[in-house]
Protein backbone atom coordinates (compact mmCIF):
# COMPACT_ATOMS: atom_id res chain seq x y z
CA UNK A 1 0.00 0.00 0.00
CA UNK A 2 0.88 3.54 -0.99
CA UNK A 3 -0.06 6.87 -0.76
CA UNK A 4 -3.07 7.16 -3.04
CA UNK A 5 -4.55 3.68 -2.59
CA UNK A 6 -7.53 2.51 -1.41
CA UNK A 7 -6.58 0.81 2.18
CA UNK A 8 -8.88 -2.67 2.28
CA UNK A 9 -11.70 -2.79 5.08
CA UNK A 10 -10.62 -5.71 7.38
CA UNK A 11 -12.43 -7.01 10.71
CA UNK A 12 -9.73 -8.09 13.61
CA UNK A 13 -10.35 -8.98 17.01
CA UNK A 14 -9.18 -6.00 19.23
CA UNK A 15 -7.27 -6.53 22.70
CA UNK A 16 -10.82 -7.99 24.67
CA UNK A 17 -12.02 -10.06 22.15
CA UNK A 18 -14.47 -8.04 20.19
CA UNK A 19 -14.25 -7.83 16.39
CA UNK A 20 -13.24 -4.35 14.87
CA UNK A 21 -13.90 -2.98 11.10
CA UNK A 22 -11.84 -0.49 9.83
CA UNK A 23 -14.82 0.86 8.27
CA UNK A 24 -16.62 1.34 11.67
CA UNK A 25 -13.52 3.53 12.39
CA UNK A 26 -13.28 5.66 9.45
CA UNK A 27 -17.23 6.50 10.03
CA UNK A 28 -16.42 9.21 12.42
CA UNK A 29 -12.98 10.02 11.33
CA UNK A 30 -9.49 9.70 9.74
CA UNK A 31 -6.73 6.75 11.05
CA UNK A 32 -3.63 6.42 11.95
CA UNK A 33 -3.15 2.91 11.69
CA UNK A 34 0.56 1.42 12.81
CA UNK A 35 1.62 -1.58 12.93
CA UNK A 36 4.35 -3.30 15.12
CA UNK A 37 6.38 -6.58 15.50
CA UNK A 38 5.45 -7.15 19.12
CA UNK A 39 3.51 -6.52 22.13
CA UNK A 40 5.50 -5.60 25.49
CA UNK A 41 8.97 -5.50 23.39
CA UNK A 42 11.36 -2.19 24.47
CA UNK A 43 10.87 -0.35 20.53
CA UNK A 44 7.07 -1.23 20.33
CA UNK A 45 6.19 -0.24 23.95
CA UNK A 46 8.08 2.99 23.40
CA UNK A 47 5.87 3.79 20.31
CA UNK A 48 2.62 2.56 21.34
CA UNK A 49 3.12 4.63 24.46
CA UNK A 50 4.11 7.99 22.52
CA UNK A 51 0.88 7.44 20.36
CA UNK A 52 -1.03 6.72 23.75
CA UNK A 53 0.90 9.99 25.05
CA UNK A 54 -0.12 12.19 21.98
CA UNK A 55 -4.45 11.47 22.83
CA UNK A 56 -5.07 14.64 23.20
CA UNK A 57 -3.39 16.03 19.66
CA UNK A 58 -4.74 13.22 17.74
CA UNK A 59 -8.52 13.88 19.32
CA UNK A 60 -8.16 17.75 18.23
CA UNK A 61 -7.65 16.51 14.51
CA UNK A 62 -10.78 13.81 15.00
CA UNK A 63 -8.47 10.76 14.62
CA UNK A 64 -8.34 7.71 15.65
CA UNK A 65 -5.43 5.25 16.74
CA UNK A 66 -5.37 1.81 15.98
CA UNK A 67 -2.23 -0.29 16.73
CA UNK A 68 -1.69 -4.07 15.01
CA UNK A 69 0.15 -6.65 15.61
CA UNK A 70 0.68 -10.58 15.02
CA UNK A 71 0.25 -10.90 19.20
CA UNK A 72 -2.69 -13.21 20.35
CA UNK A 73 -5.43 -11.46 22.00
CA UNK A 74 -4.12 -12.03 25.31
CA UNK A 75 -0.88 -10.41 24.75
CA UNK A 76 -2.47 -7.82 23.29
CA UNK A 77 -4.79 -7.23 26.49
CA UNK A 78 -1.52 -7.74 28.87
CA UNK A 79 0.27 -5.29 26.72
CA UNK A 80 -3.00 -2.56 26.42
CA UNK A 81 -3.74 -2.53 30.67
CA UNK A 82 0.13 -2.68 31.74
CA UNK A 83 0.63 0.92 29.53
CA UNK A 84 -2.80 2.43 29.63
CA UNK A 85 -3.81 2.47 26.37
CA UNK A 86 -7.06 4.35 25.30
CA UNK A 87 -6.93 3.16 22.22
CA UNK A 88 -7.83 0.10 20.55
CA UNK A 89 -4.72 -2.92 20.21
CA UNK A 90 -5.90 -5.16 16.66
CA UNK A 91 -4.71 -8.77 17.09
CA UNK A 92 -3.56 -9.98 13.51
CA UNK A 93 -2.04 -13.10 14.32
CA UNK A 94 -1.85 -14.97 10.61
CA UNK A 95 -0.78 -11.70 9.13
CA UNK A 96 -3.59 -11.54 7.43
CA UNK A 97 -3.83 -7.77 7.30
CA UNK A 98 -0.38 -6.92 7.69
CA UNK A 99 0.40 -8.64 4.26
CA UNK A 100 -2.53 -6.93 2.68
CA UNK A 101 -0.94 -3.61 3.65
CA UNK A 102 2.95 -4.75 2.49
CA UNK A 103 3.69 -4.41 6.14
CA UNK A 104 5.25 -8.35 6.77
CA UNK A 105 8.21 -10.37 6.78
CA UNK A 106 8.13 -14.10 5.51
CA UNK A 107 11.14 -14.36 6.68
CA UNK A 108 11.88 -13.33 10.41
CA UNK A 109 10.77 -14.27 13.54
CA UNK A 110 9.28 -10.93 13.77
CA UNK A 111 6.73 -11.04 11.26
CA UNK A 112 5.17 -7.66 11.04
CA UNK A 113 7.27 -4.46 9.87
CA UNK A 114 6.77 -1.19 11.39
CA UNK A 115 4.63 0.88 8.92
CA UNK A 116 1.94 3.76 9.97
CA UNK A 117 -0.86 4.34 7.38
CA UNK A 118 -2.84 7.38 8.02
CA UNK A 119 -6.17 6.84 6.63
CA UNK A 120 -9.18 9.09 5.40
CA UNK A 121 -12.52 8.50 5.77
CA UNK A 122 -12.72 7.75 2.19
CA UNK A 123 -10.07 4.92 2.74
CA UNK A 124 -7.61 6.77 0.94
CA UNK A 125 -4.28 6.17 2.28
CA UNK A 126 -2.41 9.96 3.09
CA UNK A 127 0.69 8.64 3.77
CA UNK A 128 2.79 5.71 4.95
CA UNK A 129 5.36 6.27 7.50
CA UNK A 130 8.32 3.69 7.61
CA UNK A 131 11.16 3.28 9.45
CA UNK A 132 11.92 0.26 12.25
CA UNK A 133 13.83 2.22 14.05
CA UNK A 134 12.31 5.60 14.51
CA UNK A 135 9.66 4.31 17.12
CA UNK A 136 8.49 7.94 18.34
CA UNK A 137 8.62 9.64 14.93
CA UNK A 138 5.63 7.72 13.60
CA UNK A 139 3.39 9.30 15.85
CA UNK A 140 4.69 12.56 15.20
CA UNK A 141 4.63 12.25 11.50
CA UNK A 142 1.08 11.06 11.34
CA UNK A 143 0.00 13.48 13.60
CA UNK A 144 1.60 16.72 11.01
CA UNK A 145 -0.16 14.85 7.96
CA UNK A 146 -3.61 14.63 9.61
CA UNK A 147 -2.57 18.35 10.83
CA UNK A 148 -2.39 18.96 7.85
CA UNK A 149 -5.27 17.73 5.92
CA UNK A 150 -7.55 19.20 8.67
CA UNK A 151 -6.52 22.54 7.82
CA UNK A 152 -6.87 22.00 3.79
CA UNK A 153 -10.04 21.14 4.74
CA UNK A 154 -11.35 24.07 7.49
Amino acid sequence: MEQGDIAPDFTLPDDTGEPRTLSSFLASGPVALFFYPAAMSGGCTTESCHFRDLAEEFGEVGAHRIGISPDAVGAQHRFSTTYGFDYPLLSDVDGSVAKQFGAWRRFSPLHAKRRTFVIGTGREILAVIKGELKFNAHADLALEVLRGRAAKDA
